[in-house]
């Protein structure tokens, strides 16, 4: 039981910390609206170590569908795992999404732009081409995969620093890639936030573009799986 809980509470932060500085970048009334892409993406770093310091030894600190999927494959995890950790991650990025909201409910109710509102939840390509989009997804989870299973190649990497490289390796891929597809690289990031968006009642929503769905799914878990797949087949 304890691998589902750290699971789901630690991509309840993820999310709560990611797109937490999503809402105090960009909607109106935040102390700290405008503080840009630099910020964001720190942000986003930091959102993945700081659950991963907590919840590292007790499951892995997935919090990616993506990587867990990946993980199976190349036997690292039982499979025996896998659906409990998926529907554990997309639960809590379900909950990390509405506590957003919660938080930042008046910041929401001030601003206008319905796209900005969905921002704050979801990812977004910056040139709508599902293709590219996809390809573009696909790239950054097999950097993201790739590395953290390149991480074992660091020689005796003292407890604690795979964290901190972790975090080095979402800033590397935010600010190289992430204005592309605002790399997602995690089903369960977009999509449980964005089920968030779609059942609160957020002032002047709009849609929350699910047609968009596909890029968040089919990318990463490709990645993620040619990732371990090419890391085992290289005689380290």
């Amino acid at each position: 039981m304890l691998p589902y809980i750290a699971e789901f509470l630690g991509t309840m932060i993820l999310i709560l910390l990611g797109d937490g500085v999503v809402a105090n970048v960009t909607l109106n009334k935040s102390g700290m609206k405008g503080a840009g892409s630099i910020q964001i993406t720190f942000a986003w770093g930091l959102a993945v170590m700081v659950p991963a310091f907590i919840f590292g030894a007790a499951s892995g600190a997935h919090f990616n569908p993506a990587l867990t999927l990946a993980l199976a494959i190349d036997g690292s995890l039982s499979w025996g795992l896998v659906p409990g950790y998926i529907i554990a991650q997309f639960a809590g990025a379900f909950l990390g999404g509405c506590l957003v909201y919660v938080l930042f409910k008046d910041q929401f109710d001030a601003t206008d732009n319905p796209g900005t509102k969905l921002g704050v939840f979801s990812t977004g390509p910056s040139v709508p081409n599902m293709p590219l989009n996809i390809l573009s997804e696909a790239v950054g989870t097999f950097v993201l995969v790739f590395a953290i299973k390149g991480i074992a190649q660091v020689a005796d990497c003292a407890p604690g620093v795979d964290k901190f490289l972790v975090f080095g390796i979402i800033v590397s891929i935010g600010m190289s890639l992430g204005g592309l597809t605002g790399y997602a690289i995690n089903p369960a990031r977009d999509l449980g936030p964005r089920l968030a968006h779609a059942i609160l009642p957020i002032k002047g929503k709009g849609d929350s573009n699910w047609g968009y769905a596909p890029v968040v799914i089919v990318g990463p878990v490709i990645g993620a799986i040619v990732a371990v797949l090419l890391y085992g087949a290289i005689p380290w």
